[in-house]
């Protein structure tokens, strides 16, 4: 499945809000290095019931505006 995501990264606790077709996902980390986008695996990961290897960013490596791919089982 190929989801459009809303990164809201320094944010005080991780959740994700589905909102039309948009998942927003809130970040607990900064946008350094690619830490927001690897702890935006891990929450997704978490939130789909999937390993972290199933989840891939496609595009919008450096925006919040991301497309990521999940492989769900």
């Amino acid at each position: 499945m190929i989801y459009q995501i809303k990164a809201i990264p320094n944010s005080k606790k991780a959740s994700v809000i589905q909102e039309d077709n948009i998942l927003k996902v809130k970040i607990n980390e900064p946008p350094i290095n690619g830490r927001a986008n690897r702890r935006l695996i891990e929450i997704l990961a978490r939130y789909f019931k999937t390993n972290k290897s199933n989840i891939r960013i496609v595009s919008g490596f450096t925006s919040r505006n991301k497309t990521v791919e999940i492989l769900i089982n």
